[in-house]
C-alpha cells in the first residue's frame, strides 16, 4: 500500500510484524525447543521493535487522531497494543499457548492499522501534523 512519506517508515515496520505474526500463527502449542525459540523470539522482536513503534504511535499519531474525532480507532488501537502486551507478558513465562493468539492478535491488529488507521490518518490529518512522525522518524533513528 502507497503511504504518504511521513507514515511510510511506520507502514514498513509492519512487514517484520506480518512476518512474525506468520510464524506465531503456525506455532505448535506444545513446550518443545522450537516453539521456546520462538518464543524468545517474539519477545525480543517484540521488545527491539514492537514496543518502540506502538510508543511512537501512542505519542504522537493517536493523539493527532483523537483531536480529529477519531476516538472508536484510537481506542481500539490502544486496547490491541495492550492486548499484545499481556501475551508478551505470558510468552516470557513460557506460555506456549498464548503463541497462536499472540500471532492472530498481531496480524489483525496491523491490517487494521494499514487499512483503517493509516488511511484515515492520511485522509484527515493535516500535512504539517503529519510531518511530526517524520521528525520523530529522523530523530530517533527509527
Amino acid at each position: 500500500m502507497k503511504r504518504c512519506q511521513s507514515l511510510a517508515w511506520l507502514s514498513r515496520q509492519h512487514y517484520a510484524a506480518l512476518v512474525l505474526a506468520k510464524h506465531a500463527q503456525r506455532a505448535s502449542t506444545d513446550s518443545t525447543e522450537a516453539t521456546r525459540q520462538l518464543m524468545a523470539h517474539a519477545v525480543e522482536i517484540f521488545e527491539r521493535e514492537l514496543e518502540p513503534h506502538f510508543h511512537v504511535e501512542e505519542e504522537t499519531l493517536l493523539p493527532l487522531l483523537t483531536a480529529a474525532g477519531e476516538t472508536d480507532r484510537v481506542r481500539r488501537t490502544l486496547d490491541e497494543h495492550e492486548e499484545l502486551r499481556c501475551l508478551i507478558s505470558r510468552l516470557r513465562t513460557g506460555d506456549a499457548a498464548s503463541l497462536r493468539r499472540f500471532g492472530d492478535i498481531l496480524e489483525a491488529h496491523v491490517r487494521f492499522e494499514e487499512r483503517e488507521l493509516f488511511a484515515v490518518a492520511e485522509s484527515i490529518l493535516a500535512p504539517e501534523a503529519l510531518a511530526i512522525l517524520e521528525m520523530h522518524d529522523l530523530t530517533t533513528g527509527a
